[in-house]
């Protein structure tokens, strides 16, 4: 990414991800979500809607990896 223009000499990858698929049937809710983000982040972080998603889908986590 580095090589191919200067003005990307300071990129740089975040330190994780989070990787989740969505199936078919639920691509309008997401792009209505999506749309309504802003909005949507008024009454919630991402860090509280992030764990909500986590614990509402048994994800396991450890806390101390979660954020930089």
């Amino acid at each position: 990414m580095k090589k191919q223009d200067d003005k990307f000499r300071s990129f740089a990858w975040q330190a994780g991800y989070g990787v989740f698929s969505v199936g078919e049937s639920q691509t309008s809710i997401l792009l209505r979500y999506i749309d309504n983000q802003q909005e949507h982040h008024r009454s919630s972080t991402f860090e509280e809607e992030f764990l909500n998603f986590l614990n509402r889908y048994g994800i396991k986590y450890d806390e101390r990896y979660l954020w930089d």
